[in-house]
């Protein structure tokens, strides 16, 4: 999977790190978590908790059992439902995770990063056209979503469709111009498309927005051939 879908995917999993917290203290904190749910098997609130350390700390197998008994108990948990697709999806378990997407979508069919998620799944799993259709229809949904159109750019780089995916990528800029990376994602594409001086003035500009010369050399130095 290339880097566009790593980072369109982490979009979709909303469960977000205590903020500067260490690896060993979010095991600390799954450790005490632990404990508490010895003592109250039957909290949901407790075993989403855990769940959601073990999705930060990508012990997918974990996450998507905890997710399972919290839906044992409350089979109606849309968050367990949403993010076991996901855990699923990270082990390879592509039926699984489609099943779980579904299966939330037709709970809450409007949901940005689940519709998104279902896109990127069929892609990995090689369902093309469904992919397309479905990336389709999120940007038809979120027409000013930057992301939307960044991930469809990906699905279109895959395919060998640049200058379709050079558009996109043009659109995410334009409903987030302050996201460095589309700005690059835009210069890659426009090299291999020959267009190095637009690509260039791209990079220039990702560069005012403070990415570091060093991390663009290789990008500079393909436009200079």
């Amino acid at each position: 999977m290339n880097k566009w879908f790593i980072r369109i995917l982490l979009v979709m999993l909303s469960v977000s790190p205590a903020c500067g917290q260490t690896t060993q203290q979010l095991r600390d904190s799954l450790s005490t978590l632990i404990r508490q749910i010895e003592q109250n098997k039957n909290s949901v609130d407790l075993r989403l908790q855990k769940a959601a350390l073990n999705m930060q700390l990508q012990q997918w197998e974990y996450a998507k059992d905890e997710y399972s008994e919290v839906l044992r108990m409350d089979k109606g948990n849309l968050t367990a439902l949403r993010f076991r697709g996901y855990a699923h999806e990270r082990m390879g378990n592509y039926n699984f995770a489609r099943a779980d997407y579904e299966a939330f979508l037709k709970e809450v069919p409007d949901h940005f990063e689940t519709l998104l998620g279902l896109a990127l799944l069929n892609q990995k799993d090689k369902h093309f056209t469904e992919a397309m259709d479905q990336i389709n229809r999120v940007v038809e949904m979120f027409p000013d979503n930057a992301v939307a159109y960044a991930a469809r750019a990906g699905i279109e780089l895959e395919r060998g469709l640049n200058e379709l995916a050079e558009y996109d990528f043009s659109e995410a800029i334009r409903y987030d111009e302050e996201n460095a990376d589309y700005w690059l994602d835009r210069a890659e594409v426009r090299i291999s498309l020959g267009r190095k001086k637009e690509a260039l003035a791209d990079i220039h500009q990702a560069m005012s927005l403070g990415v570091a010369r060093a991390d663009v050399e290789h990008l500079l130095k393909r436009c200079r051939k």
